[in-house]
């Protein structure tokens, strides 16, 4: 997870309560990789950048109740007691977090970077800290060591993932350091990262990384890592680079994205099985496609790794609007099954929209999973002048700057969550026929912030 554009930054500061009490530790292992406090629920962890001048991490508490979420909250910073480093100005403490159990404890741990933290008098060298679950939530940490470049602006932990990658049962690291991707093998534990690290670098054409997006895309059980990075080979470009999870992590081929190098490669992305063949396919926004029209790419899965590819843009057949400068298509993204037919779904944001008079005003598409993979067909449009949908076209709304696809109330249909700074967050039920406005309900923006994909 990575914070929001800054073109959509809060506008308000939210208050901060900490934990006081903190109900029975589950015996079981771990049921959801963001369940810190192991009581079976889901938790919400956001980047808190108003909490102190470092940053922070807000935890918000998942109970039984249809929405998910309860009130009891924590914050974590690096004044908070056994966290490593100073919280000091600048540091970006919790804007990228990726959760796993790394020690295998039955309580989802969070790994978090601070990548403009100065190290040694290196400006911006960055650092990774596990913060560890327990029956109280998150507590105490450890420092990931850099095996990367010690250089300025190099950025350790500039995107994070996690995952089985070695199948080895034991949850490892995947963190960027100046341009490089290293695998930290697990498990991780509150004494250090002793495993194995692997490096990844697409020396032969080179590929600075960017982010990261973990998935089972070969259907063997093993996690597999794409690296999306600002390639010069053959020429300049963005891309998505594949590794085959397994004992021994195995390169694999590259899709392009964009061809133009100042695109960027900071687009959100996901793995999840839109065909329902089996194999995860990859989805990647890239947002500054265009002038900022954007698209998304989808790369299919088989059994050999990624295969087909195709695009999706609001020029596609069925897809709602037209691809105009600044719409920002695809900046946020997130997977999961709708109308309960067994096809994940894809959410895609599109937070530069312009609905009446100004751009930023934002909406979000829903685009079904089906025998083709993601297709225009049936999908379906929200912005604040869709019938049923609270809140008023506004400047800088930036409805849809977050969504996300989680199924709250367990009815076996995913909800769609968006954000909106102006007329505040919504939540909209899933149902059998896909999103619907009926029963459509506020939502805290730092809960949906806070729903790691």
């Amino acid at each position: 997870m990575r914070i929001r554009p800054a073109a959509c930054a809060a506008l308000l500061v939210a208050a901060f309560v900490p934990v006081l009490s903190a109900p029975p530790a589950s015996a079981a292992a771990a049921k959801y990789a963001d369940d810190f406090d192991g009581d079976g629920y889901r938790d919400y962890a956001t980047y808190a950048p108003g909490h102190s001048p470092g940053g922070g991490v807000l935890v918000t508490f998942g109970t039984a109740t249809a929405t998910g979420p309860g009130t009891r909250t924590q914050v974590i910073d690096q004044s908070s007691p056994g966290v490593p480093g100073a919280d000091e100005d600048g540091d970006l403490f919790g804007g990228v977090m990726a959760p796993a159990d790394f020690n295998a404890d039955g309580y989802a741990d969070l790994a978090v970077t601070a990548y403009g933290e100065d190290v040694d008098g290196r400006t911006e060298q960055g650092s990774v800290t596990i913060l560890w679950g327990g029956a109280g939530g998150l507590s105490g940490g450890t420092s990931v060591p850099n095996m990367g470049a010690k250089k300025s602006d190099g950025h350790f932990g500039r995107d994070l993932a996690a995952g089985d990658f070695d199948g080895d049962g034991k949850k490892d690291l995947a963190a960027i350091s100046a341009g490089k991707t290293y695998v930290y093998r697990g498990p991780l534990t509150p004494a250090g990262a002793t495993g194995a690290v692997t490096t990844l670098n697409r020396s032969s054409a080179g590929l600075d990384a960017r982010s990261l997006v973990a998935g089972n895309v070969n259907g063997d059980g093993k996690t597999d890592l794409v690296v999306v990075g600002l390639a010069d080979s053959p020429s300049f470009g963005t891309d998505a680079w594949f590794i085959k999870g397994g004992a021994t992590l195995t390169p694999g081929k590259s899709l392009r994205l964009v061809t133009d190098y100042g695109d960027g490669a900071e687009g959100a992305g996901v793995i999840a099985d839109f065909n329902k063949d089996g194999y995860g396919d990859l989805a990647v926004g890239s947002m500054m496609y265009g002038d900022y029209q954007g698209r998304v790419s989808l790369w299919y899965g088989s059994a050999t790794g990624p295969a087909g590819s195709t695009r999706i843009t609001q020029a596609t057949s069925g897809v709602a609007g037209t691809p105009e400068t600044g719409d920002s298509f695809g900046s946020s993204l997130s997977a999961a099954d709708v109308d309960g037919d067994g096809y994940q779904d894809l959410a895609v944001g599109a937070y530069g929209e312009k609905i009446s008079k100004q751009a930023t005003e934002g909406g979000v598409h829903v685009l079904r999973g089906g025998p083709d993979g993601v297709t225009g067909a049936g999908s379906q449009w929200f912005a604040r002048n869709t019938s049923g949908v609270p809140g008023s076209v506004a400047w800088n709304d930036c409805f849809g700057a977050t969504v996300r696809l989680r199924d709250t109330d367990r009815d076996g249909h995913a909800d769609l969550f968006v954000t909106g700074i102006v007329d505040g967050s919504l939540r909209l039920p899933g149902t059998a026929s896909g999103i619907t406005t009926t029963g459509v309900s506020p939502a805290d923006t730092d809960v949906v912030e806070g729903m790691l994909q």
